[in-house]
């Protein structure tokens, strides 16, 4: 599996398992927390909304402190040759704070029958199958997830975060260099039986091509697609269930950092009919890396007759140096824009992050994280109407 620190980084698809390596069954525990300190302030211009003497679009009032600490527990075990299981739990989230399962699934890199035709193919082929976060693009390799933000050169994920986890398969060609992905989920982050009339199934796919060209040189280039006709509650975009990293932001005085968990995220309402795409380029060269998403998602609610499309732009460039690469410095650029709701004006979300860390060691990490968010367009009745907000986070990192 991936490893959960430094070692991790820039690792998208796992590794295709390597029989030579197989010794019989293996079991391993590992663990990541992290610690904030948040030092950010907010502001709008929405008009009054005055609710049993409350003003609904009264920003709540922040200041400079510790946000509670964050924690994942990680389990994997070699059960044959070719087969191997992950089992990730939040031990700790913003948005729940008992310990609850994010995701488990089956990895399947070898043929359990010995049929030589079945073994040749696996040669090639892997498959998925659980309840598992799904591979849509390539920014879910490099967010935040919960207690692990080693991959994460910068603090926030991007304003719209496609990241869930829903149950069925998805099924690997590769070939040195070139991979095909095709899968097929419930399309839903919860299973269910009820109310059937209201649901399909999600169909995903993803083409890339991944080459070292040379000791200094990587090129990866992905597409993907995730389609779903109906749904009683599609989460593509609203599928963290830790929370956004940025805590209270453009909350109104009503709200707790709990059950408003998404603070600074843009979640599109495409949770009955979605159809999204994305393009994601990376380029590494010695120590610099870029990458891109370049996204559109186009989809309604249940309530809506009438399709909406969002669009999402975004761009990294992280410079790593000194031995191991173990300190960095990075910029981030990152667009959406769209309609919330069918009778809305063109909205407008821009973030602009700039980032600096250093691994201690491979497992311990420090970093730091200026960000500006403006929003534009949103009606003078919506809270985050002239609304912006901007300050420092700084975490420290621990995985092991």
């Amino acid at each position: 599996m991936r490893p959960i620190d430094q070692r991790g980084l820039n690792v998208f698809e796992p590794p295709k398992f390597d029989d030579r390596s197989y010794n019989g069954f293996a079991l391993q525990w590992g663990a990541a927390f992290t610690q904030q300190f948040q030092g950010l302030d907010h502001s709008n211009t929405a008009r009054p909304n005055v609710v049993a003497g409350v003003n609904q679009n009264q920003l709540i009032r922040v200041g400079h402190g510790f946000n509670n600490a964050v924690a994942n527990l990680y389990l994997d075990a070699q059960l044959a040759k070719g087969i191997r299981v992950s089992l990730t739990s939040y031990m700790s989230a913003r948005h729940h704070q008992e310990m609850w399962v994010k995701d488990g699934y089956l990895l399947i890199d070898d043929s359990p029958i010995p049929l030589e035709l079945l073994q040749n193919l696996m040669n090639f082929v892997t498959v998925k199958a659980g309840h598992f976060e799904i591979n849509y693009g390539d920014a879910h390799f490099r967010r935040t997830d919960n207690g692990n933000a080693m991959f994460n050169p910068f603090v926030g994920n991007l304003v719209m975060d496609a990241f869930t986890t829903e149950v069925g398969g998805e099924v690997y060609l590769r070939i040195p260099g070139v991979m095909l992905m095709g899968g097929i989920t419930n399309g839903e982050v919860r299973g269910t039986v009820l109310n059937p009339q209201k649901r399909s199934p999600a169909f995903l796919g993803k083409a890339g091509f991944d080459r070292q060209l040379n000791e200094a040189l990587r090129v990866r280039l992905t597409g993907s697609v995730y389609s779903k006709k109906h749904s009683n509650n599609n989460t593509l975009y609203s599928g963290d269930r830790a929370g956004s990293r940025y805590y209270d932001m453009m909350e109104n005085v009503a709200s707790n950092e709990t059950a408003q968990a998404w603070s600074g995220a843009i979640q599109p309402k495409l949770s009955d009919k979605i159809t999204a795409m994305v393009v994601n380029p990376f380029v590494k060269l010695y120590g610099l890396e870029l990458f891109g998403n370049v996204e559109r998602a186009t989809g309604r609610s249940g309530t809506e007759i009438r399709d909406r499309t969002w669009d999402q732009l975004a761009g990294d460039v992280v410079y790593r140096f000194l031995p191991a690469e173990q300190v960095w410095v990075g910029a981030r650029y990152n667009t959406a824009k769209g309609k919330l709701g069918a009778t809305d004006p063109n909205e407008k979300v821009t973030r602009s992050q700039a980032s600096a860390g250093w691994f201690i060691t491979p497992g311990v990490m420090l970093k730091g994280e200026w960000v500006n968010q403006k929003y534009d367009g949103f009606l003078p009745t919506d809270i985050r109407n002239g609304g912006k907000f901007k300050g420092f986070v700084v975490e420290g990192v621990v995985a092991f």
